[in-house]
């Protein structure tokens, strides 16, 4: 980047700041969904904050994705999902197989 350029902003859509708050809201620490989606942190606080404010209308910008980012997205929300389950049951296996010695 050259000096006294400017950075392009990336803007989001509503759907995927409401995916990331939700993530959060599931007990996935802000941090982590910020590292799991490519964020700063403080842009999940952020959005976080402005969905406590208003829940009905949290996000009023027109943010766009493009295709490959919203894939990128989709993956990386299914990836956290199997992972979160794969912790979960490997939770489970280790307190069964605890009960069973």
């Amino acid at each position: 980047m050259e000096k006294g350029e400017k950075r392009e902003r990336r803007s989001y859509t509503q759907e995927f700041k409401l995916e990331a708050v939700r993530l959060v809201r599931t007990g996935i620490s802000k941090a982590r969904v910020a590292r799991d989606l490519g964020l700063h942190l403080n842009v999940v606080r952020e959005w976080v904050r402005q969905f406590d404010k208003d829940p009905d209308k949290p996000f009023p910008g027109k943010g766009k994705m493009r295709p490959e980012e919203a894939e990128i997205f989709r993956l990386k929300r299914e990836l956290m999902k199997v992972t979160a389950e794969r912790d979960t049951l490997k939770k489970a296996l280790a307190f069964f197989a605890k009960d069973h010695q």
